[in-house]
């Protein structure tokens, strides 16, 4: 897979050098730059300019940004996405869709935004990571490449990790533990210690619904739960189970 990253600022993404997700460089995926400044409209390096009609802050103007585009090889620049606090929401089903892609490339935006002529002719989604702001599209950017990395094969060593993350099947994962056994007179639960693996699935499953019931209840209305599920959250809430 071939990730292409317009901005103002690609010293950034020397953030994929470290960690797992740098295994997978060059062997499951490859990731470029494309340095917006490379295409100021003149010799002060401008790349933005204060919007029409007023308004705070400043805009990246669409002339650097359709040439930085232009600059990738027309077969590798896939689908357009444009991180943005319009985009729909990400989640880990549009991450797998993601992931299935030959090409991508992103738009980082800075400032108060980007021009939307440019978006109109050259972009084909956006996506936002949060309802929340950061001071530039290239963090929104990472956590999108990293979570897509992740579900491309060989970039994690354990397939299974992947597969039974948070999310991968709509709901979050149950509490943890490793050692010791005991810690600030806090026991780690017995059946985790039993050997006994079908209770030992059973506990995690009862408590990744419970903690996606407690925690993010939103998520409970979006999974079609099985029989078994909702009598699990139904004995739940009667206090039946603990």
């Amino acid at each position: 897979m071939k990730f292409n990253i317009l901005t103002i600022f690609p010293e950034i993404f020397k953030i994929f050098e470290y960690g797992v997700i740098s295994k997978g460089i060059n062997n499951n995926f490859s990731l470029s730059c494309y340095d917006i400044r490379k295409h100021a409209i003149n010799k002060h390096g401008q790349i933005d300019a204060k919007p029409y009609g007023g308004g705070e802050g400043m805009l990246l103007m669409p002339e650097p940004l359709k040439q930085a585009i232009l600059d990738i090889p027309k077969e590798d620049k896939g689908h357009v996405v444009y991180l943005s606090p319009q985009g729909k929401q990400l989640n880990q089903d549009k991450v797998k869709e993601l992931s299935s892609l030959k090409s991508l490339t992103l738009i980082c935006g800075r400032y108060e935004g980007i021009d939307q002529r440019f978006i109109d002719n050259y972009v084909d989604e956006e996506i936002s990571i949060g309802d929340f702001v950061m001071s530039g599209g290239e963090y929104a950017a990472i956590c999108l490449i990293d979570s897509i990395a992740r579900n491309l094969p060989g970039t994690i060593g354990n397939k299974n990790s992947v597969d039974n993350d948070s999310f991968s099947n709509g709901l979050l994962k149950g509490p943890a533990y490793t050692r010791p056994e005991v810690f600030e007179d806090l026991e780690v639960p017995k059946v985790l210690l039993s050997g006994n693996h079908s209770k030992i699935e059973a506990w995690k499953a009862t408590k990744s619904l419970i903690q996606t019931h407690l925690r993010r209840p939103d998520l409970i209305n979006k999974v079609k739960l099985s029989k078994k599920q909702k009598k699990l959250l139904e004995e739940w809430e009667s206090k039946d189970i603990l």
